[in-house]
């Protein structure tokens, strides 16, 4: 491998088992094999693939099996780089790791065409990246999260994260959504997130905390456990629109304009099927089973909302509501189409232009979990 790298020559794998452990790769190592043929086999005792401080690296049509063995105590995961200006996986597979199956630090590049399965911890976590592309890859079976672009400050990060397929994230270190979350944007700003199929995850299929100028476009959220998109915590700046969201307790989730969580649309989604309970007691007597909740300088037009068992839309909570105005919505089938909060404090909102159908109740005003106006529909 030195020897190649030295070079730069591409290391063709034949087809069979290759049983290896504690492989620091150098700069410009590339290896490529025979995908689904190729099989890099972990021997235990340490890390798989690593690598440090590197120009390129490239590993094509490799699969790579953890065995399940565990990993030594600094390794993250199976494959692990730091500091490299060029990282391309393109057309593997990773079964079986007893931690992460890919963690990156500082890395540029891209993970795209790859089937990442049953990691016991996350399938690939990103931190402090720079223009990194993640596409068109099967995640699946993973313990506590699918994709995680995170930062260790808030601060530009501009992944693109598109065209995966991420199914069944579980929360196996319990938690109330730091884990189970099938694509998960935290402190980095100016992210993608867009036509990706996210299904059965514990908690969130898409969750941005505290990432402004996130886009969230076009992707399909089934069978959430919890909010299927989030948006929260101190972001400024969020497009959430064109989803679809079918089976979740909370449909979308714009939120924490206490901690300077504010300016967003929510636009052109289709909301459907919530449920009424969550992996956890909700701290607030409000509960789960709602559509859209938006809090701060906020639009919310063109979604379409369907069977909330609580509120088909809900805007501010206590004092925390300010500039939302929700035009242009259709809601049907819920207890109440839409809760508005008139906790003294509060901003301006206006609520006009909805097409509420099949409710007990239309638009209410809210003191904190208790009603405090009458309906002012005209059925």
């Amino acid at each position: 491998v030195e020897k190649a790298a030295e070079n730069g020559t591409p290391i063709f794998l034949p087809p069979g088992d290759y049983v290896v452990s504690n492989i620091m790769l150098p700069p410009r190592t590339r290896l490529v094999g025979v995908p689904g043929a190729t099989r890099i086999v972990y021997g235990g005792n340490g890390y798989l693939f690593a690598a440090e401080d590197a120009a390129a690296i490239e590993l094509t049509g490799l699969s790579i099996d953890g065995a399940n063995r565990p990993l030594a105590d600094p390794a993250q995961a199976l494959v692990e780089m730091r500091r490299v200006t060029d990282f391309t996986m393109d057309r593997c597979e990773i079964v079986g790791s007893g931690k992460s199956a890919i963690a990156l630090e500082r890395v540029s590049g891209a993970v795209e065409r790859s089937a990442i399965t049953g990691a016991a911890e996350c399938a690939l976590y990103s931190v402090e990246a720079g223009r990194m592309r993640i596409t068109a890859n099967v995640v699946s079976d993973c313990g506590d999260g699918g994709i995680l672009v995170h930062r260790w400050q808030a601060g530009g990060d501009g992944t693109i994260v598109t065209g995966n397929r991420v199914e069944r994230i579980g929360a196996r270190s319990g938690g109330t959504g730091q884990y189970g979350n099938g694509i998960n944007v935290f402190r980095a700003d100016n992210v993608i997130v867009a036509n990706n199929h996210v299904a059965d995850c514990a908690f969130s299929a898409i969750r941005a905390n505290s990432a402004g100028n996130v886009q969230i476009t076009g992707n399909q959220c089934l069978r959430s456990g919890e909010t299927a998109v989030y948006s929260e915590f101190s972001f400024e700046g969020a497009v959430i629109s064109s989803n679809i969201v079918d089976g979740a307790a909370i449909g979308i989730s714009v939120a924490n304009s206490n901690e300077g969580g504010r300016m967003a649309v929510c636009s052109g989604n289709i909301v459907r099927n919530l449920v009424d309970e969550a992996p956890y007691e909700a701290f607030e007597a409000v509960g789960f089973g709602i559509g859209i909740s938006v809090e701060a300088d906020t639009a919310v037009t063109g979604n379409v909302i369907e069977k909330a068992p609580r509120y088909g839309m809900m805007l501010g909570w206590g004092p925390f509501l300010r500039n939302v105005a929700a035009t242009g919505n259709v809601i049907r089938m819920a207890s109440e189409g839409i809760a508005v909060s008139v906790v003294e404090g509060t901003g301006s909102a206006i609520v006009a232009d909805n097409i509420i159908e099949g409710v007990e109740r239309g638009v209410v005003g809210y003191r904190w979990a208790d009603p405090a106006t009458g309906d002012p529909r005209t059925f």
